[in-house]
């Protein structure tokens, strides 16, 4: 139900699979830093973010891009202490909120997967035999070249 789906990422891959499966725009901010300038006018556009990288700037940038009372959901975890804008947060009213994965969201999960609301496929590279795990991690660990590796028995 989103009138709009902008996904970035510093990788073509990944990028290149989102359009696939249905974002509406897609930005490599490594190589157009400036190309969400246009969605922090008139005080931020995105009614939702998915803070997905867990980079602090990444953070501080989607605060900008937000609409006044929008919501910024921080998924991604990258290890470092972040600084942000608590004047942003304030004279804006966003509410920031964390998302971690506990333990119903993954019978949540499996229902949706197992019903058929969601289709993982297309995040899905390739199934490995288990008896390759080593290349099957290699691949995994290769953002270029894979979204997702699932070993099978």
């Amino acid at each position: 139900g989103a009138a709009e789906v902008v996904a970035t990422d510093v990788v073509d891959a990944p990028l290149a699979l989102l359009a696939r499966i249905g974002a509406d725009r897609v930005v490599n901010v490594r190589e157009r830093p400036d190309a969400l300038h246009e969605y922090g006018a008139d005080k931020g556009r995105f009614d939702v973010m998915f803070e997905c990288s867990g980079n602090p700037a990444a953070l501080s940038g989607a605060l900008a891009l937000v609409r006044p009372r929008g919501v910024v959901a921080q998924v991604g975890l990258g290890g470092a202490e972040a600084t942000i804008p608590l004047n942003l947060i304030v004279a804006k009213e966003i509410a920031l909120r964390g998302s971690f994965r506990f333990h119903e969201e993954f019978a949540w999960a499996v229902r949706c997967i197992a019903s058929g609301a969601i289709d993982v496929a297309p995040l899905l590279t390739e199934i490995v035999p288990l008896a390759e795990a080593e290349r099957a991690f290699a691949l995994a660990g290769d953002r270029t070249r894979a979204m997702k590796v699932q070993l099978a028995l």
